[in-house]
């Protein structure tokens, strides 16, 4: 393959797609250029493995510390297991990639993206995704792309509000929409938003104009580079399909019963129905007869393999069926009802605040922590190094579902399900000059049966709420399912549960709060959605939203108008920049004192910003007392109460702050003559004193005098 070079302006920069140069190897690979981010990706095609009965893609993608001229971090100095950052990347390239092959196709696809280089202003998940569809399409697998993906913001300017195609780690700083698209030719078939209480129909236009502006034009490369780089023709392979005689015969034994069964109102006995019929047509149509040559026993396993197959599309299909044309849904509910609901708030008496949320047979139990500057995550990427003050993060044991699972740290699942409720509850949050407390949000998922991600913003939101978290409205997230039968009828339904969404065609999850949408992550299976069915979509969520919404604010209204007596208390006190040093003392010697006198804990920041958090009202405000001190200008008619630290023949030396001292000469102790200094005061004694003078050399002159006599005036009238 020869090198081919396309390039296109997209969002005001040059994006450069090339291949034939790097990674010839690979099935097709592209090196992407924008700006100065550079992604490399590969895609391998190769024989299906003996055995597998699904569709084995993996996708991968990695960021290599070099690219941003950094180290990685820890001992070994070399990265290591994938970040969060990575994970959820892994994820929206998966996503819209896998409906995007035939059913049966069972090949071995692998899709690699590394960053190579990075500017530190173009994000690279967005290109990484985009580079790995293009690679994708150069290869002789049975891709029905091409495929992209951008990345869409909102500032505002002197012009209003503007959308911008793939924003600048600088633009992203001024944005309240963070908005990743993914579509073809045939329309959008993933979305992932964070947003700020963003309208329906905003949202919409922000839709449409990153498939106008950005994927349409990505797409036009790419058919322009396959073209030119004469890249191999599509071979199909054979496809693990149920053989026509197969298909006939289940759908004659089985339709009519499976259309029954599918009816039936409740879980287990829906399930039990559907497994006995299943059972009962293959060990009467499709069973290995024993005592046969090996080679007959080989023909009848695949045979019965191929009726389970079978089964199950014909299962599928009476479920869309059932949905489409009678409105008939798993469980009965109507297409737009929602589950029924169970909250509570305080449930567990330790915690800074707790929820309970249950819908259906989805629940959570839902905890909130609120911490401090000390309790924030620092992540370290490509970008430049941040710390986050706001995570949420979800776990889904095995038991959720009555499984006996493999019990291990989060997977892809449950990072993306965490990633997304944290998400859409960041855009309630209030800003840390508001609230200045570090806050955790864990969601463990006890029961599943559908959207467990949308019952951790819920339960999330309430948890919030109960900790006394100022949030600026209630949030709620929902889901909306998408059946299409024979016809083409498409029908959309709210709340859908496990089967529908196994059997279903899509998995829109909507979150916000009265005002608008928070955030979105859409799962589709169907080839893709128009802009207009996106509208329709969003209007039935908001519906279910607002229902939600109504019920969760019956269980707790508004915030608890304070926080959680267990919880920090945080005070914050702003000093001169200058007198950091002070406060901090040599070594830390100062700061550690305070904290160790009060038991509060102290965060100075590099603008003079000093948080004191701690649990005892009387021990915070002492050592407020003590920070403010320390950060007070010492000038000439300042009082202060200070400790004797040393007494001399001529005077007493008192510490006015830590680390402070001025001199009260022996004539200015007292009232009348004063003989001994002694007599008047001693070590460790506090005494109020005015500052006097403060000579060229920095050298404080004190008075207690002046107080006394202050003090023994007559009150005039």
């Amino acid at each position: 393959m020869p090198v081919t070079v396309v390039e296109k302006v997209i969002g005001g920069r040059t994006l450069r797609l090339e291949t034939g140069r790097v990674a010839k190897l690979a099935s097709g690979s592209i090196m992407l250029t924008y700006g100065e981010t550079v992604v490399l990706a590969a895609a391998v095609r190769a024989n299906p493995r003996p055995g597998l009965d699904f569709f084995p893609l993996t996708c991968d993608y990695r960021e290599k510390t070099g690219a941003a001229g950094k180290f990685p971090g820890g001992f070994k100095k070399r990265e290591g297991q994938p970040s969060e950052k990575e994970v959820l990347t892994m994820r929206m390239m998966d996503r819209p990639i896998r409906p995007l092959f035939p059913e049966g196709f069972l090949d071995e696809v692998q899709l690699q993206a590394f960053v190579m280089s990075h500017d530190g202003q173009n994000d690279s998940d967005v290109l990484a995704c985009t580079a790995a569809s293009a690679a994708l399409f150069l290869t002789d697998a049975p891709f029905q792309g091409p495929l992209a993906t951008v990345r869409v913001a909102r500032i505002y300017t002197e012009k209003g509000a503007q959308f911008i195609i793939n924003p600048t780690q600088a633009q992203m700083d001024y944005s309240d929409l963070d908005l990743v698209v993914s579509g073809h030719a045939d329309g959008i078939n993933m979305i992932e938003v964070g947003a700020a209480e963003i309208d329906e129909a905003s949202m919409v236009e922000a839709i449409r104009f990153g498939y106008d502006n950005g994927i349409k034009p990505l797409l036009e490369m790419m058919h322009e580079l396959r073209k030119a780089s004469g890249a191999p023709e599509v071979r199909m392979g054979e496809l693990q399909l149920p053989s026509d005689d197969v298909v006939k015969l289940v759908k004659e034994k089985a339709y009519d019963r499976m259309v029954e069964a599918r009816k039936l109102k409740g879980k287990q006995e829906r399930n039990n129905a559907v497994d006995a019929l299943k059972s009962e047509i293959l060990k009467t149509h499709f069973a290995i007869p024993e005592g046969i040559p090996y080679s007959e026993h080989v023909k009848a396993d695949k045979r019965q393999r191929e009726a389970k197959e079978a089964l199950r599309v014909l299962e599928k299909k009476v479920t869309h069926y059932l949905v489409s044309q009678h409105g008939i849904r798993a469980g009965g509910r109507g297409l737009r009802e929602i589950r029924p609901l169970d909250m509570s708030v305080a449930i567990f008496p330790r915690t800074h605040g707790s929820a309970f949320f249950q819908r259906g047979e989805t629940q959570s139990l839902v905890t909130c922590t609120l911490g401090t500057i000390k309790d924030e995550q620092i992540v370290d990427g490509l970008l430049a190094e941040y710390a986050k003050k706001f995570y949420l993060h979800y776990n889904f044991p095995p038991f959720c579902t009555g499984e006996a699972g493999r019990i291990m740290g989060p997977g892809r699942r449950e990072i993306g399900h965490g990633a997304l409720a944290e998400r859409s509850l960041l855009g309630i949050l209030p800003s840390s000059e508001e609230f200045p407390y570090t806050i955790r949000i864990v969601s463990d998922i006890t029961e599943s049966n559908g959207s467990s991600s949308m019952a951790s913003v819920c339960g999330g939101c309430l948890a919030l709420m109960d900790a006394g978290v100022p949030i600026k409205n209630t949030c709620a997230g929902i889901s909306v399912g998408r059946f299409t039968d024979s016809t083409g009828k498409v029908t959309h339904v709210t709340d859908i549960i496990g089967e529908e969404d196994f059997f279903g065609e899509m998995d829109f999850k909507v979150s916000g709060t009265r005002e608008g949408i928070t955030g979105i992550q859409l799962d589709l299976k169907a080839r893709g959605l128009s802009v207009e069915e996106i509208a329709q979509i969003f209007a039935q969520a908001k519906e279910g939203r607002l229902f939600l919404i109504g019920e969760m604010e019956k269980v707790i209204a508004k915030p608890r108008a304070d926080i959680s007596a267990y919880a920090p208390r945080i005070t914050k006190v702003k000093i001169d920049p200058e007198k950091i040093g002070k406060l901090i003392g040599p070594g830390g010697k100062t700061i550690r004192g305070i904290q160790e006198r009060t038991g509060a804990q102290i965060d100075v920041e590099e603008d003079g910003t000093v948080f004191i958090a701690c649990s005892n009202a009387e021990k915070a405000a002492q050592a407020k007392a003590e920070v403010e001190a320390l950060g007070a200008e010492i000038k000439v008619g300042s009082i202060f109460e200070g400790r004797v630290v040393s007494v001399k023949d001529f005077g007493a030396f008192v510490e006015l702050v830590p680390g402070t001292d001025g001199m009260c000469h022996v004539s200015e102790l007292a009232q009348g003559y004063v003989k001994n200094v002694s007599d008047v005061v001693k070590v460790g004694d506090v005494i109020k004193v005015k500052v006097i003078n403060i000579d060229d050399n920095g050298r404080i002159k004190l008075s207690r005098k002046v107080l006394l006599a202050a003090e023994a005036a007559p009150a005039t009238t």
